[in-house]
């Protein structure tokens, strides 16, 4: 699930008054970005972004999958926050935290912790493709809370394909009983997935901080802490020794901190300044073939027939529902997956 902050960064632009990580970015630029920018940002949310599924499984490999992601958005949001603070976002009042807490509860908790839970049982290119049915989950939550006032027909048509999608992916390992596909650890990743979808409407619903990259460091913050006390109560953090951890772990973690969480949202925030934001969300597509890819290569992930039928039909679906969205009620309200950093 990439950036919780697609929404608010949209409702920015649209007032002239995003300023991005990467600096000063809320005045148009006389001159157009270069073209080594532009390749370096899109390689690192094709990329990065793409990549973060197999860091997460080699991340859970030797560190409890609560704790790690808790260490993971801790330590972001601390950084983020303090970046924020330095360029002179407003340090919120105690009572602007409720919004921030109970989203990034929603989706740190709930989207990110069953992500790194499932990925313990479930190939990391798989949960990339069940991570991808996102837009259909933001579809029809939108319509249930009334945000949308009704799906058009090609973006219902994208739903019902997208899981259709997940059917195929299901359906050999449904039938019997000892499939390769992890039934229960699958299920664990679309239920983070519906529930990161949830998070991202309620944020719509909800008057947030108006900087976006201090909203956002509230979030990983509170997302967190609610994962410590999760890994704490489950025991994970008694069960946890340091010297245990494998150095491909810490390196994971610290690639998933540093690489997904702080340099692609620079990127991504920045290439929604100055790119159409039609091709900006071109990741939702590279990315779970990236990861399918890299868990193929570098994890002997298999990857058969089914599989890629599978990936072809959920991201037509995805297409359909992006674009069928926008079609119909304008870009701006156009239901885009809401960030890697949205279950990865």
């Amino acid at each position: 699930m990439k950036n919780p902050q697609a929404s608010e960064i949209r409702q920015l632009l649209r007032s002239g008054e995003l300023t991005g990580i990467g600096g000063d970015i809320s005045a148009p630029r006389s001159e157009g970005p270069s073209t080594a920018g532009l390749v370096a940002a899109f390689a690192a949310i094709y990329l990065i972004w793409g990549s973060t599924y197999l860091a997460i499984r080699y991340a859970v490999e030797t560190i409890p999958p609560l704790l790690m992601m808790g260490i993971r958005h801790s330590s972001a949001g601390v950084l983020l926050f303090g970046w924020a603070w330095w360029r002179g976002a407003r340090v919120p009042q105690l009572r602007e935290w409720l919004h921030p807490t109970l989203i990034g509860a929603l989706l740190f908790l709930g989207g990110h912790g069953s992500l790194a839970w499932a990925e313990q049982r479930v190939a990391s290119g798989i949960a990339a493709l069940l991570v991808a049915t996102l837009p259909m989950w933001i579809a029809l939550l939108a319509c249930v809370a009334g945000v949308e006032r009704h799906l058009s027909g090609r973006a219902l048509a994208g739903v019902v394909l997208g899981f259709v999608g997940v059917a195929v992916l299901f359906g050999p390992d449904v039938l019997r009983q000892n499939g390769e596909l992890n039934l229960l650890g699958s299920g664990g990743v679309l239920l983070g997935t519906f529930i990161w979808a949830a998070g991202t409407i309620y944020m719509r619903s909800v008057k947030m901080p108006e900087s976006p990259a201090m909203s956002s460091a509230m979030q990983m913050m509170a997302g967190g802490v609610a994962l410590a006390i999760a890994a704490t109560v489950t025991g994970e953090t008694s069960r946890f020794h340091v010297v245990e951890v494998s150095t491909r772990s810490w390196l994971a973690l610290v690639y998933l901190g540093v690489f997904g969480s702080l340099v692609a949202f620079t990127a991504y925030s920045w290439l929604h300044m100055v790119a159409p934001p039609s091709r900006v969300a071109t990741y939702a597509y590279v990315n779970p073939a990236v990861a399918v890819l890299l868990g193929s290569a570098l994890a002997s992930e298999p990857v058969g027939v089914v599989t890629v039928a599978a990936m072809v039909i959920i991201l037509v679906g995805v297409a359909l529902v992006n674009s069928g969205q926008s079609s119909g009620h304008g870009a701006e309200r156009k239901l885009e997956p809401e960030a890697e950093e949205a279950v990865a």
